[in-house]
């Protein structure tokens, strides 16, 4: 599942920085939503993993200090993104006419920016302190089990949801695998013409 959803991000990212036709404001914002949800599943789950092999569940105090931050950053980027996704949606449909004027490169960088910058205030003032400071409780399997869903499945999800179901970007991906197979056979057909014709010679 984490292969899954590292992999499934990759391309998406891979086929809008490819595909001219996707440098718009929409898929710059899907690009980065799928940079955090690497981002955010890669947090926990590698650490996850280590622990199924070794069999322990062993973590330092400074080691649970940087996970907590970096989930809970990651987690509240991903819903501002989805609040910017929203906001670039509502003036394609509302204002079709003044789109590109509206969302110009500036403001598409600006927003990303300012998810950035309100996630760290956010929580290395308020949340982050927040949730250190409860006391600790021993979690049961249903809660084990709900943690995995929404910090494996729905990262897993997202780009089957947002992207691979977007005629553009499947478009993009079919392009970009069909010049990767087309180009192999071009090149060996152009290897055994080069040696028939010295042959001849």
């Amino acid at each position: 599942m984490y292969l899954i959803t590292v992999f499934g991000n990759l391309l998406i990212i891979l086929a809008i920085i490819s595909d001219s036709h996707l440098h718009t404001p929409m898929y710059f914002f899907l690009s980065n939503l799928s940079f955090v949800d690497i981002c955010f599943i890669s947090t926990t789950v590698p650490k996850m993993l280590l622990n199924i092999i070794t069999q322990t569940k062993v973590i330092t105090y400074e080691d649970c200090l940087t996970q907590m931050y970096f989930f809970l950053l990651f987690v509240q980027l991903d819903n501002f993104l989805l609040t910017v996704m929203s906001y670039d949606r509502l003036i394609a449909i509302c204002h079709p006419l003044h789109y590109t004027v509206i969302m110009n490169p500036v403001l598409c960088g600006l927003l990303v920016l300012i998810s950035w910058l309100i996630v760290v205030s956010l929580f290395y003032c308020t949340g982050l302190g927040v949730y250190l400071s409860s006391a600790a409780t021993h979690s049961s399997h249903s809660s084990a089990t709900a943690s995995v869903m929404y910090t494996v499945v729905t990262p897993m999800l997202n780009p089957f949801i947002y992207s691979l179901r977007n005629k553009d970007i499947k478009r993009s991906l079919r392009r970009f695998f069909g010049m990767a197979t087309i180009k192999g056979p071009i090149v060996l057909g152009l290897r055994k013409c080069q040696l028939l014709q010295h042959s001849k010679h």
